[in-house]
């Protein structure tokens, strides 16, 4: 047995985390694609069973009062709010991260005031956040300045309106600096949007304590709410008498069952909401976030950064030299929770390895992801998907 399985047992045998594996539905396959979609906790199907059978098949129309769903987006909100570190009140959560990235920017630029006519965006960003970017610029009649995060602070000024900024880079993996890009943008004036898809549930984010202005992020990655469950909107307390949608609905009314013609927005964060909330995803997501009752998002972060300093370890021990090279940041305070290597022949490989029965992703032309969700993943885990590694690109 090698030295490295055995640190793998005794890093899982002292693991405060450890027992939640449990409360997810996982096989012998080492899922190391949480970042795209998390795994299946246990206690989803019997809910979405009994929202299907009793709440909609028995108590029909009479569940959006008596079992919740009209305040479902508010309810559930406050339940990812802790994890993102914002009190109550402050999120709302339905529609697509796309369509809430959309709202976020639109109504930014609409709280920056006259005179400020420029979008800054992370040029680095996910594709549909730079398409949502350039047409919210024709929207408004703003001119779009695509950026790396790092440049950003140099391109801030008086005509700077939004900022649209990823927390984690989805391809590297690279954490960016949220306290002192949003301080650096609020000294230009300008208003913050921040899309914390790579970090939400795998890190602390500070959104109250570092005064972010908005906020969105899906729930099927570290919050593991299923395939395409509806994402999220943080507006904070402070600019929600001021958040302009610019899609108004009846569900975000003051009065949303008086059908009046002429619109008047509702108090706080319901501002955000659009549309009919979608009920089967939105009760499943509730129930996948049961599975963070007690767990602190603290211990999470620190499992995560375990857990990738190991597989880093195992990849130098186990990958023949100059096989694979890390694009993720080495240093603690720049990385989230996912290791990207940058290889030749990436998308063969990934194929190969999940033949072997570990599940990553490829990102074209040449990036494996492995995402470690340090709620279901161990270190025994991390070392067998190393060792397959190596054994792969031989």
């Amino acid at each position: 047995m090698s030295e490295l399985i055995v640190r793998a047992e005794k890093l899982d045998a002292a693991d405060e985390l450890a027992a939640l594996r449990a409360q997810f539905v996982l096989d012998d396959v080492v899922y190391l694609d949480g970042n795209s979609l998390g795994a299946l906790p246990a206690a989803v199907p019997g809910r979405v069973e009994d929202v299907v059978r009793r709440q909609w098949g028995a108590l029909r129309i009479r569940s959006w009062d008596e079992s919740g769903w009209w305040t479902a987006p508010e309810r559930i909100g406050d339940l990812i709010a802790p994890l993102v570190g914002a009190a109550a009140g402050q999120i709302v959560v339905g529609d697509s991260t796309s369509v809430n990235v959309f709202k976020a920017l639109v109504a930014a630029v609409r709280m920056a005031g006259p005179g400020r006519d420029e979008i800054v965006v992370d040029a680095t960003t996910f594709p549909t956040d730079g398409y949502i970017a350039e047409s919210a610029a024709r929207m408004t009649g703003c001119t779009l300045r695509p950026v790396t995060p790092s440049e950003v602070p140099g391109v801030l000024g008086e005509r700077t309106a939004a900022v649209l900024l990823n927390h984690v880079d989805y391809r590297t993996g690279r954490l960016h600096d949220l306290p002192g890009l949003t301080a650096a943008v609020h000294t230009a004036g300008a208003v913050v949007v921040w899309d914390l898809c790579h970090s939400a549930g795998a890190l602390p984010v500070g959104l109250d304590e570092h005064g972010v202005d908005l906020a969105v992020g899906c729930t099927y990655k570290y919050l593991n709410g299923g395939p395409g469950s509806p994402a999220y909107l943080y507006v904070r307390s402070a600019l929600q008498d001021r958040f302009d949608s610019p899609l108004p609905g009846w569900n975000s009314h003051a009065e949303p069952f008086g059908m009046r013609p002429d619109y008047e927005a509702a108090p706080g964060a319901l501002r955000g909401r659009v549309g009919t909330p979608d009920i089967l995803s939105m009760l499943a997501l509730e129930a996948a976030l049961e599975v963070w009752d007690g767990v602190r998002i603290e211990a999470v972060r620190a499992k995560s950064l375990a857990l990738t300093d190991f597989f880093l370890e195992c990849v130098t021990a186990y990958v023949p030299l100059g096989r694979v090279e890390s694009v993720t940041p080495a240093a603690h305070g720049e990385r989230g929770s996912q290791v990207a290597l940058r290889c030749g022949d990436a998308g063969d490989v990934m194929k190969r390895l999940i033949e072997r029965g570990v599940v990553g992703d490829f990102r074209s032309p040449d990036v494996l992801r492995f995402g470690f969700t340090p709620l279901y993943v161990g270190f025994a885990d991390v070392e067998r998907a190393a060792r397959v590694l190596g054994e792969v690109v031989a």
